[in-house]
Protein backbone atom coordinates (compact mmCIF):
# COMPACT_ATOMS: atom_id res chain seq x y z
CA UNK A 1 0.00 0.00 0.00
CA UNK A 2 1.38 3.80 -0.86
CA UNK A 3 0.82 6.84 0.73
CA UNK A 4 -1.66 7.94 -2.73
CA UNK A 5 -4.16 5.07 -1.79
CA UNK A 6 -4.56 5.96 2.05
CA UNK A 7 -6.16 8.55 0.31
CA UNK A 8 -10.19 7.79 0.29
CA UNK A 9 -11.88 7.71 -2.88
CA UNK A 10 -16.14 8.18 -3.66
CA UNK A 11 -16.63 7.01 -7.21
CA UNK A 12 -19.77 8.38 -8.79
CA UNK A 13 -20.45 6.21 -12.01
CA UNK A 14 -23.30 6.28 -14.43
CA UNK A 15 -24.58 7.04 -17.87
CA UNK A 16 -24.67 10.36 -20.03
CA UNK A 17 -26.46 13.10 -19.05
CA UNK A 18 -26.97 11.70 -15.76
CA UNK A 19 -26.37 14.72 -13.63
CA UNK A 20 -23.27 12.77 -11.89
CA UNK A 21 -20.46 16.00 -13.01
CA UNK A 22 -22.66 18.27 -11.04
CA UNK A 23 -23.25 15.80 -7.80
CA UNK A 24 -19.66 14.82 -7.60
CA UNK A 25 -19.01 18.64 -7.75
CA UNK A 26 -20.96 19.38 -5.22
CA UNK A 27 -20.15 16.54 -2.86
CA UNK A 28 -16.39 17.07 -3.59
CA UNK A 29 -16.85 20.58 -2.04
CA UNK A 30 -18.61 19.31 0.96
CA UNK A 31 -15.83 17.20 2.17
CA UNK A 32 -12.69 19.50 0.76
CA UNK A 33 -11.70 16.90 -0.92
CA UNK A 34 -9.88 17.01 -5.35
CA UNK A 35 -12.61 16.11 -8.11
CA UNK A 36 -11.80 14.45 -11.24
CA UNK A 37 -13.96 14.51 -14.36
CA UNK A 38 -12.75 11.55 -16.30
CA UNK A 39 -15.34 12.06 -18.76
CA UNK A 40 -13.54 15.54 -19.39
CA UNK A 41 -10.14 13.32 -20.39
CA UNK A 42 -11.71 11.85 -23.15
CA UNK A 43 -13.81 14.97 -24.52
CA UNK A 44 -10.08 16.20 -24.50
CA UNK A 45 -8.70 13.47 -26.20
CA UNK A 46 -11.18 13.97 -28.91
CA UNK A 47 -10.81 17.47 -28.90
CA UNK A 48 -7.50 17.10 -29.53
CA UNK A 49 -7.56 14.28 -32.07
CA UNK A 50 -10.08 16.53 -34.20
CA UNK A 51 -7.62 19.00 -34.40
CA UNK A 52 -5.09 16.81 -35.42
CA UNK A 53 -6.96 15.56 -37.94
CA UNK A 54 -7.06 12.19 -36.12
CA UNK A 55 -10.02 9.92 -36.73
CA UNK A 56 -11.82 8.91 -33.51
CA UNK A 57 -11.66 5.58 -34.87
CA UNK A 58 -7.67 5.48 -35.58
CA UNK A 59 -6.67 3.57 -31.67
CA UNK A 60 -2.98 3.50 -31.90
CA UNK A 61 -2.94 7.09 -32.90
CA UNK A 62 -5.47 8.10 -30.29
CA UNK A 63 -3.56 6.59 -28.01
CA UNK A 64 -0.11 7.79 -28.37
CA UNK A 65 -2.10 11.35 -28.31
CA UNK A 66 -3.59 10.75 -24.85
CA UNK A 67 -0.43 9.99 -23.32
CA UNK A 68 1.13 13.45 -24.29
CA UNK A 69 -1.79 15.60 -23.22
CA UNK A 70 -0.82 18.10 -20.67
CA UNK A 71 -4.36 18.74 -18.71
CA UNK A 72 -4.85 21.11 -16.12
CA UNK A 73 -8.09 21.59 -14.04
CA UNK A 74 -7.90 25.14 -12.82
CA UNK A 75 -11.04 26.98 -10.63
CA UNK A 76 -13.38 24.90 -13.00
CA UNK A 77 -11.32 25.92 -16.19
CA UNK A 78 -9.48 23.08 -18.11
CA UNK A 79 -6.62 23.72 -20.18
CA UNK A 80 -5.05 21.47 -22.68
CA UNK A 81 -1.50 22.38 -23.83
CA UNK A 82 -1.72 24.99 -22.36
CA UNK A 83 -4.97 26.15 -23.94
CA UNK A 84 -7.82 26.83 -22.61
CA UNK A 85 -10.07 24.82 -24.13
CA UNK A 86 -13.47 24.47 -21.78
CA UNK A 87 -16.08 25.60 -24.17
CA UNK A 88 -14.79 23.96 -27.54
CA UNK A 89 -15.25 19.99 -25.38
CA UNK A 90 -18.46 20.91 -24.22
CA UNK A 91 -20.07 21.17 -27.62
CA UNK A 92 -22.36 17.88 -28.31
CA UNK A 93 -19.65 17.12 -30.75
CA UNK A 94 -16.93 16.48 -28.62
CA UNK A 95 -19.41 14.56 -26.18
CA UNK A 96 -20.17 12.25 -29.04
CA UNK A 97 -16.57 12.23 -29.73
CA UNK A 98 -15.46 11.00 -26.27
CA UNK A 99 -18.08 8.16 -26.32
CA UNK A 100 -16.48 7.02 -29.76
CA UNK A 101 -12.90 7.25 -28.33
CA UNK A 102 -13.63 5.93 -25.14
CA UNK A 103 -14.31 2.42 -26.53
CA UNK A 104 -10.71 1.63 -27.59
CA UNK A 105 -8.68 -0.56 -25.03
CA UNK A 106 -5.20 1.51 -25.43
CA UNK A 107 -7.32 4.67 -24.86
CA UNK A 108 -8.09 3.26 -21.65
CA UNK A 109 -4.85 1.81 -20.78
CA UNK A 110 -3.35 5.15 -22.16
CA UNK A 111 -5.37 7.49 -19.56
CA UNK A 112 -5.60 5.07 -16.58
CA UNK A 113 -2.45 6.57 -14.63
CA UNK A 114 -3.52 10.00 -15.36
CA UNK A 115 -6.79 9.54 -13.81
CA UNK A 116 -5.04 7.54 -10.75
CA UNK A 117 -2.82 10.64 -10.39
CA UNK A 118 -5.55 13.06 -9.06
CA UNK A 119 -5.91 11.16 -6.18
CA UNK A 120 -4.59 13.68 -3.59
CA UNK A 121 -4.81 14.41 0.43
CA UNK A 122 -7.21 14.88 1.89
CA UNK A 123 -9.49 12.66 -0.93
CA UNK A 124 -10.99 12.34 -4.40
CA UNK A 125 -14.37 12.19 -5.76
CA UNK A 126 -14.43 11.18 -9.41
CA UNK A 127 -17.15 10.51 -11.87
CA UNK A 128 -17.34 8.54 -14.97
CA UNK A 129 -17.88 5.20 -16.50
CA UNK A 130 -15.67 3.08 -14.47
CA UNK A 131 -14.74 4.99 -11.67
CA UNK A 132 -15.40 2.09 -9.41
CA UNK A 133 -14.72 -0.75 -11.26
CA UNK A 134 -11.33 0.08 -13.14
CA UNK A 135 -9.90 3.51 -11.95
CA UNK A 136 -10.16 2.87 -8.29
CA UNK A 137 -11.64 -0.73 -6.90
CA UNK A 138 -10.93 0.71 -3.70
CA UNK A 139 -13.34 3.03 -3.38
CA UNK A 140 -14.85 3.41 0.25
CA UNK A 141 -17.69 4.42 -1.54
CA UNK A 142 -19.41 3.48 -5.08
CA UNK A 143 -22.70 4.98 -6.51
CA UNK A 144 -24.25 4.16 -9.62
CA UNK A 145 -25.95 7.61 -10.42
CA UNK A 146 -28.39 7.11 -13.52
CA UNK A 147 -32.09 8.62 -14.85
CA UNK A 148 -34.82 7.50 -17.75
CA UNK A 149 -33.16 8.33 -20.76
CA UNK A 150 -35.81 10.52 -21.50
CA UNK A 151 -35.59 12.21 -18.68
CA UNK A 152 -31.79 12.98 -19.29
CA UNK A 153 -32.43 13.86 -22.94
CA UNK A 154 -34.96 16.81 -21.54
CA UNK A 155 -32.22 18.03 -19.49
CA UNK A 156 -29.61 17.82 -21.64
CA UNK A 157 -32.08 19.45 -23.99
CA UNK A 158 -33.05 22.56 -21.07
CA UNK A 159 -29.33 22.81 -20.67
CA UNK A 160 -28.74 23.40 -23.95
CA UNK A 161 -31.32 25.99 -24.81
CA UNK A 162 -30.25 28.16 -21.55
CA UNK A 163 -26.97 28.29 -22.66
CA UNK A 164 -28.01 29.61 -26.25
CA UNK A 165 -27.19 26.71 -27.85
CA UNK A 166 -29.54 25.30 -31.16
CA UNK A 167 -31.03 21.49 -29.87
CA UNK A 168 -33.46 18.90 -30.88
CA UNK A 169 -34.66 16.83 -28.39
CA UNK A 170 -35.20 13.69 -30.73
CA UNK A 171 -31.55 13.90 -31.77
CA UNK A 172 -30.44 14.47 -28.41
CA UNK A 173 -32.54 11.34 -27.33
CA UNK A 174 -31.20 9.15 -29.93
CA UNK A 175 -27.53 10.09 -29.36
CA UNK A 176 -27.84 9.31 -25.75
CA UNK A 177 -29.33 5.83 -26.65
CA UNK A 178 -26.30 5.22 -29.03
CA UNK A 179 -23.85 6.32 -25.82
CA UNK A 180 -25.74 3.99 -23.61
CA UNK A 181 -25.44 1.07 -26.07
CA UNK A 182 -21.63 2.01 -26.32
CA UNK A 183 -20.93 2.22 -23.36
CA UNK A 184 -22.46 -0.85 -21.95
CA UNK A 185 -21.47 -2.99 -24.23
CA UNK A 186 -17.84 -1.99 -25.52
CA UNK A 187 -15.11 -4.51 -24.54
CA UNK A 188 -13.16 -2.69 -22.12
CA UNK A 189 -14.31 -1.42 -18.77
CA UNK A 190 -17.95 -1.37 -20.03
CA UNK A 191 -20.54 0.61 -17.66
CA UNK A 192 -22.17 -1.56 -14.93
CA UNK A 193 -23.87 -0.95 -11.98
CA UNK A 194 -21.43 -2.88 -9.69
CA UNK A 195 -23.18 -5.09 -6.76
CA UNK A 196 -21.38 -3.14 -3.93
CA UNK A 197 -22.28 0.11 -5.41
CA UNK A 198 -25.12 2.48 -4.27
CA UNK A 199 -28.32 3.03 -6.83
CA UNK A 200 -29.22 6.88 -6.94
CA UNK A 201 -32.00 7.20 -9.55
CA UNK A 202 -32.26 11.06 -10.28
CA UNK A 203 -35.26 10.57 -12.76
CA UNK A 204 -37.64 12.28 -9.28
CA UNK A 205 -34.64 13.96 -7.42
CA UNK A 206 -32.97 16.78 -8.08
CA UNK A 207 -29.16 17.55 -7.41
CA UNK A 208 -29.51 18.52 -4.00
CA UNK A 209 -31.20 15.43 -2.81
CA UNK A 210 -28.92 13.37 -4.65
CA UNK A 211 -26.04 15.16 -2.84
CA UNK A 212 -27.32 14.84 0.44
CA UNK A 213 -28.19 10.84 -0.31
CA UNK A 214 -24.17 10.61 -1.39
CA UNK A 215 -22.54 12.61 1.43
CA UNK A 216 -25.30 10.74 4.01
CA UNK A 217 -24.08 7.47 2.89
CA UNK A 218 -20.04 8.21 3.09
CA UNK A 219 -20.48 9.34 6.42
CA UNK A 220 -22.58 6.32 7.40
CA UNK A 221 -19.75 4.36 5.35
CA UNK A 222 -16.32 6.39 7.74
CA UNK A 223 -18.42 6.97 10.57
CA UNK A 224 -18.35 10.74 10.35
CA UNK A 225 -20.38 12.64 12.73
Amino acid sequence: MTEQTLWPVIAIDGPSASGKGSVAELVAKAFGFHYLDSGALYRLLAYAAHTQSVAWSNESALADIAVKMDIRFESGEIYLNGEHVSAYIRTEQMGKGASEVAVHPQVRTALLQTQRNFRKSPGLVGDGRDIGSVIFPDAILKVFLTAGVETRAQRRYDQLINRGDRADYDTILDDLKQRDLRDTQRSSAPLIQLPDAMLVDTTKMNIAQAVDLIIEAYKKTTKIT
